[in-house]
């Protein structure tokens, strides 16, 4: 148990460093807040992409999780965006903050700590199978994330089908991850010599949109967002991942399968939803404040899930 703590605790110095990083930048005045807000753009156009294609490319077509699993894990995804479309517009007065909440509930930083967590578990052995799950579940959140930020747009007018689809089109991520999907599942390969710097552009991409949140969050604005950020971050944090392990199990998940789904519903909110937010009209500082925060509390509740499944028996 002291592994998996050491683990979850490793998985998050790294953000913590790029966050302390970007903001002792600005306030060395080594760079302005206006730079920042640039590179946080090109940032969501140029790097993200090459993030979203590489994590596909790369998946391993090893040893595949099962079809139960699979199911399972997209229709609890769709039905858990469902419900927060249904609920959230409800209890959320501000539109810009509908989506920027919706997604930082449903969408994790599955990516980053799928795998490690996985692998120091239950060994490499099941590396195939967490690698798999990514491809299918970093798919559904990246097109998710992007429809629900465009339904609650800055100004509140929604778009229509046709521009909707438009603007999926459009969006650099789901450029990226569909080109990363076809090459997967046709089994293409590149030369290397390109792999090479399409790996180091995507090693890029979290470490500066982490910096950039960094020297932009404005730690005293979090006390005004406290309404938002305590439920968002239960639900996020403990409510889903009982919810859905809950769900696995009784359905007969087992072993690294079950584990997964923790990393699906209780990882701290993607990395990525803070450009996305800021690049689409929606509340930018909320979801910054959203993934910091996320991503600092997921050290106790990811050790204490883990705890909780060990103690039970049920991981193994």
């Amino acid at each position: 148990m002291f592994e998996s703590f050491l683990v979850a605790i490793n998985a998050v110095i790294p953000f913590l460093f790029y966050l302390i990083f970007g903001h002792f930048a600005v306030r060395s005045k080594a760079v302005e807040i206006p730079f920042l807000n640039r590179l946080n753009k090109m940032v969501f156009s140029l790097f993200f992409p090459f993030l979203t294609f590489y994590n596909l490319y790369k998946a391993d077509h090893g040893e595949l999780p099962s079809i139960k699993m699979i199911v399972y894990s997209v229709v609890s995804i769709l039905t858990l965006i469902l419900v927060l479309l249904l609920v959230v517009p409800r209890l959320v007065k501000e539109n810009r903050r509908r989506g920027v909440i919706i997604q930082g509930i449903f969408r994790s930083n599955f990516v980053l700590y799928g795998v490690a967590l996985t692998i120091n578990i239950f060994g490499e052995a099941a590396s195939s199978i967490a690698a798999v799950m990514i491809a299918v579940v970093v798919s559904i959140f990246n097109v998710s994330a992007v429809v629900v930020l465009e339904m609650f747009n800055n100004d509140g007018t929604g778009v229509t089908a046709l521009q909707l689809l438009k603007k999926l089109a459009q969006n650099p991520l789901l450029q990226g991850a569909v080109m990363g999907l076809i090459f997967y599942l046709f089994r293409w390969r590149l030369p290397q010599g390109l792999v090479t710097p399409i790996g180091a552009v995507s090693n890029m991409t979290t470490p500066l949109a982490m910096f950039v949140l960094g020297g932009t969050l404005r730690f005293d604005a979090i006390r005004k967002n406290l309404p938002y950020l305590v439920p968002s971050l239960l639900c996020k944090l403990v409510l889903m991942p009982l919810i859905f392990v809950t769900g696995g199990y009784l359905i007969g998940l087992r072993g690294a399968e079950l584990f997964l789904l923790l990393a699906i519903f209780g990882t701290p909110m993607a990395a990525a939803s803070y450009p996305m937010a800021q690049n689409m009209g929606g509340d930018g500082e909320l979801a910054g404040q959203m993934v910091f925060l996320s991503t600092v509390l997921s050290v106790f509740t990811l050790f204490g899930w883990i705890f909780v499944m060990n103690t039970l028996g049920i991981l193994f």
